[in-house]
């Protein structure tokens, strides 16, 4: 049985839980959050504290190989009804998975399997893969996209007891970008001293996470829509002023992808993002086709400038960004 979306991770959890367990679970994809999520749960949860020395065993790709993983799941376990064998960073297993297939057509009922493949896609196209998705679950965790990220995190706040405004979450999702457990940790910090049920809004990120709510991207990317050359030249030339704590190349990402928004929202209005998408929506009126093309190409050469290419005269980070806002905004 695969599971593709991205809470899948959750029903796995909650499947255990009830007590519908399989003999195999593939956790794989490029977001690593929900294959950590699964794998904690199985790791400090599947089975009980006291016996885990005897019924748990975890295994690491870089330093383990598939016969060293099967003998261990051919066990019986000593104090639990089941015994966990957890095999992390798979992805570095060098040798043939092959003897997995085999194992698979009879496993040892007694034995969880978790094997947890990050960073990428396990190959669907191979026996293996369609032996596991027959005799037991395939988690595809799959990246969560820029427009999604102010919805996961309301998603992720209210999960945890707490709400937020929808200017917190879009300041998250502008400045710390896509990386779940980096966005994870960060409302930890929160979480630890807000009690539950707090509204966290844009104070709250300011004062404990240290995003700016005047110089945030997601102020930049409000100027940018209104084309308020005032407002966007007070934050660049911060920017410009702080240029480890504003590194240029996810500066240039966010924009990239707010322009492509408003590009696709121009040609296809029916396609608009619901949530956040004011700013967008905004931009839209201020900027025709043709100019939004040139922004994106004033990126695309500010990047290439920024990385020593077309850029003979070493021009500053904080030089290039204020010549790339001048020719957006004009």
């Amino acid at each position: 049985m695969a599971k593709s979306d991205s809470n899948s991770y959750q029903h796995i959890i909650n499947d255990v839980k009830r007590g519908d367990i399989k003999p195999i679970y593939l956790l794989t994809g490029d977001e690593n959050y929900f294959i950590d999520q699964v794998s904690d749960f199985f790791e400090k949860e599947f089975i009980d504290e006291g016996a885990r020395d005897f019924d748990q065993t975890v295994l690491y790709g870089a330093e383990t190989d598939l016969s060293a993983i099967l003998s261990c799941a051919k066990r019986y376990p000593f104090a639990s009804p089941k015994q966990l064998v957890l095999v992390k960073e798979a992805q570095n297993i060098k040798k043939s998975w092959d003897d997995l297939v085999t194992y698979l057509k009879n496993p040892q009922p007694t034995t969880v399997l978790v094997i947890c493949y990050r960073h990428k896609k396990f190959d669907k196209r191979t026996t293996l893969y369609k032996s596991i998705a027959k005799a037991g679950v395939v988690m595809e965790s799959q990246k969560i996209s820029d427009w999604e990220l102010p919805r996961w995190i309301l998603t992720y706040v209210t999960a945890k007891g707490y709400q937020i405004t929808e200017t917190a979450a879009m300041m998250l999702a502008n400045n710390i970008g896509s990386e779940l457990d980096k966005i994870a940790n960060e409302l930890g910090k929160l979480f630890v001293v807000l009690p539950v049920g707090s509204a966290i809004t844009e104070d709250h990120i300011e004062q404990y996470i240290g995003i700016s709510k005047s110089y945030n991207m997601f102020e930049l990317q409000k100027a940018i829509s209104q084309r308020n050359v005032v407002q966007c030249n007070k934050i660049i030339q911060h920017y410009a002023n702080n240029p480890k704590e504003y590194p240029l190349p996810p500066l240039i990402a966010t924009l990239y992808s707010f322009f492509v928004k408003v590009m696709i929202l121009i040609q296809n209005p029916e396609s608009a993002n619901p949530y956040g998408a004011k700013d967008v929506e905004t931009a839209a009126k201020n900027y025709q086709l043709p100019k939004l093309a040139s922004c994106i190409q004033y990126l695309h050469e500010t990047d290439l400038r920024s990385k020593g290419i077309r850029n003979a005269n070493t021009v500053t980070d904080g030089e290039l960004l204020k010549e790339l806002l001048f020719k957006i905004l004009h």
